[in-house]
């Protein structure tokens, strides 16, 4: 720990993705040592099936990996294009799997091609009280207005709520992220990857430890017809483990350790309720997973693994800028 506090700022981040490319590593080979071994026997289709998830999952984490190592080292402006593209391809994955009409495609023209680069310009350039309130305020009352000049009243309500919702989880929540980097905290400066980096794996292990209390725990599914492992006692299960797990990295971020389990409880929360919303606009949609085929995460689809950054992001961010007050 001296070590580390004697480092500066871009040395201190360096020791993070040493560290978290180590550990990939560690866990990769394995992974791979285990398969090699297993190679040889016969394997039940149950067995072939988990294999192939953890192959997906592993594969999917290295991506992640990489893609915030290239957004830090590219700076401010390549963070943002990095995710940029990335909100684009879940927007595009969310809109392929839910209906839509013709007189959507000036609304959906709008979305793409003015909207999101417009928000991600706003993260860029730090305008923080512009980006927040631009989708919500603005773009909720625009697109219901190209779609009226469209002339198309078929399901006019259902139509515009789609856009809006896709418009929110996919461009509004993911810009969240590069604000994260780009957020200058007092006595933080260039520290706010490892601000993200505890987002990212605070929420993740609430997720995990949520998947692993539905199991050990006496099931009572909350929302039975949407997702049968979703419970109280499950959900505060992850909430409790996100926390133990924020107490403990507080070190690295700019909080106390019991503010760091309260903001790491919060983002850990709201992830998990997020991928049980996008759980059930996956039932609506008639879809066991989004993507048809492999996206670009090489996992069954990209909204699939940053759903519960769509709303863990926004919450973080803001309770964070709430708390130290920063202007934007």
């Amino acid at each position: 720990m001296n070590w580390l506090t004697s480092l500066d700022a871009n040395q201190q981040v360096s020791a993070l993705f040493v560290a978290l490319f180590g550990a990939l590593v560690l866990v990769t080979a394995g992974w791979m040592l285990s398969s090699l071994r297993e190679r040889d026997h016969l394997q039940s289709p149950d067995t072939l099936q988990r294999t192939q998830r953890v192959r997906r999952d592993l594969l999917a984490v290295w991506v992640g990996a990489i893609v915030f190592w290239v957004s830090w080292m590219s700076g401010p402006a390549g963070a943002t294009v990095v995710v940029a593209i990335f909100s684009f391809l879940a927007l595009r994955e969310f809109i392929t799997l839910v209906h839509t009409r013709r007189g959507d495609h000036r609304s959906l023209l709008l979305a793409f091609f003015i909207v999101l680069p417009l928000q991600f310009l706003f993260v860029g350039t730090r305008s923080f009280d512009l980006f927040s309130v631009f989708i919500p305020v603005y773009v909720f009352l625009a697109i219901p207005v190209v779609s009226a000049l469209a002339g198309d009243p078929g399901r006019y309500l259902e139509r515009n709520a789609i856009i809006q919702w896709g418009i929110m989880v996919c461009v509004f929540g993911l810009s969240h992220l590069p604000a994260l980097l780009l957020l200058e905290l007092p006595q933080y400066a260039g520290r706010s990857a490892f601000l993200l980096f505890f987002m990212v794996v605070v929420t993740a292990a609430a997720q995990i430890a949520q998947e692993l209390a539905s199991r050990w725990l006496r099931r009572r599914p909350a929302a039975r017809q949407i997702d049968r492992s979703f419970s109280w006692r499950a959900w505060g299960s992850g909430m409790a483990a996100a926390a133990v797990l924020g107490a403990l990295l507080w070190w690295i971020t700019p909080f106390d350790p019991l503010r760091a389990a309260a903001m790491a409880a919060l983002a850990g929360g709201c992830g998990t309720m997020g991928d049980l919303v996008m759980r059930a606009l996956k039932k609506d949609a008639g879809v066991k997973h989004w993507g048809n085929r492999s996206s670009v995460t090489g996992a069954v689809g990209l909204l699939d693994r940053v759903a519960p950054l769509c709303f863990a992001a926004p919450v973080f961010f803001h309770s964070v800028r709430w708390f130290f007050r920063v202007a934007g």
